[in-house]
This record gives C-alpha cells, sequence and structure tokens, in this order.
C-alpha cells in the first residue's frame, strides 16, 4: 500500500494484511497486535481479523492519508488533529514510537482522525519522542509547512520541551533507525540513507 516503508502491506478494501520484514520482525508484530488489542474502544485504531507468525490482518478503515492531505494544502487542519489525537495517546502512558501524519488517517470532510496506524515500535517511553518525531516529519518531508508547526504543539495542550530537547530526540531515533537497517542489510541503501538524514537531523537548527 502507499506509504508503507518498513514492512510489506496490502489490501482489499476490506482488510488490511501487514508482513513483518528486518530486524525484530516477530517482537514488532507481537507488539502492534498487542497494543491494538489494547487500545480498541479507547483510540482509533484498526479491529484485529487475525494474527500469523509473520503477518497481522486487521479490518480496513477509510480515511485520507495524512500526507495526502499535507500536500493538498490542509497542513492546519491536519496538524491540530495530530495534536489533538496524540495528547490522547499520552495520556494512556504511551508512546506510539512512530508518531506523525504519516500513519494517520482523517475523515475528508470533518479532518477528524479515524485510525492511528503502525503501533509496531509503541512502548512505554517520555511524550518528548512522538512530539520531535511528529515534528521531525514534517521538517523533512514537508518542510514548507514548518511555519505552521504552532498548531500541532498547541493543540497538543501540555508544555512542549525545549529545541534543543526535541532535537536530541529526533537524533536518537534517527540514530535507532540506522542501526536498524545497518542490521537488515549492511552497507544497503536504507543505511546510507538514514545516515544522511541524522547528519541533516544533527545540522538543523530551530
Amino acid at each position: 500500500m502507499k506509504h508503507g516503508y518498513t514492512n510489506s502491506t496490502v489490501g482489499d478494501g476490506a482488510l488490511v494484511v501487514k508482513c513483518y520484514q528486518g530486524p525484530e520482525a516477530a517482537f514488532r508484530l507481537s507488539t502492534e497486535s498487542r497494543y491494538l488489542r489494547r487500545l480498541r474502544g479507547r483510540l482509533p485504531v484498526p479491529r484485529v481479523h487475525q494474527v500469523t507468525s509473520t503477518s497481522l490482518t486487521t479490518r480496513f478503515v477509510s480515511g485520507a492519508h495524512g500526507q495526502d492531505l499535507l500536500d493538498e494544502g490542509r497542513a492546519v487542519e491536519v496538524l491540530t488533529e495530530c495534536g489533538r489525537i496524540l495528547a490522547r495517546i499520552h495520556r494512556l502512558g504511551i508512546v506510539h514510537g512512530d508518531y506523525g501524519p504519516q500513519n494517520l488517517l482523517f475523515d475528508p470532510a470533518t479532518f477528524e482522525a479515524t485510525a492511528i496506524l503502525d503501533w509496531e515500535w509503541a512502548h512505554p517511553g517520555h511524550p518528548v519522542e512522538d512530539l520531535a518525531w511528529c515534528e521531525w516529519i514534517v521538517r523533512s518531508h514537508h518542510p514548507e509547512h514548518v511555519p505552521l508547526l504552532p498548531h500541532f504543539f498547541s493543540a497538543y495542550g501540555d508544555p512542549v520541551p525545549e529545541w534543543p530537547e526535541r532535537q536530541a530526540a529526533m537524533v536518537e531515533r534517527c540514530r535507532g533507525l540506522l542501526d536498524f537497517c545497518a542490521r537488515w542489510e549492511p552497507g544497503g541503501g536504507g543505511e546510507k540513507l538514514w545516515r544522511e538524514r541524522l547528519d541533516a537531523t544533527t545540522a538543523w537548527t530551530e
């Protein structure tokens, strides 16, 4: 499916099948299926249909993809809803681990989130991890919308860590993904890409 990166994801309009690849694939599958079941009814997440040793099947959820909406000029609405939903996640005492518009579906009429996707990196942690990564997604993939990030932080509501703490969290996550790619395919394209992204992130100023 469009916007899938780490894993192979296919859907038929009724079900979505995600096959896990790379290091710790079984652990990430277990993490995602566990969180989806725990959060059902508490957050907008897909319903688990079936779990195998290598794949997770969920019910299809309709909605417009966050990155598509950003490209269509709906950054204020998307970033505001990202902040509001993230506050709900953090009130449950968990961190999504890969949070941002790339992992949210939205009602195209109301811009309310219809689904929060990709829970394979979820864990108990510090809120700055998700706050910083959502900001990183915007800075890296939608830099024209960086001036609108205050809508995200304002909708989140709680005090937002200062730039040095947010940047440090971005750098740490980039290092983790660089390590992931290096273990998966040493010297491959993923390792090169994340080394470049790590260098770029380290060089950013607010």
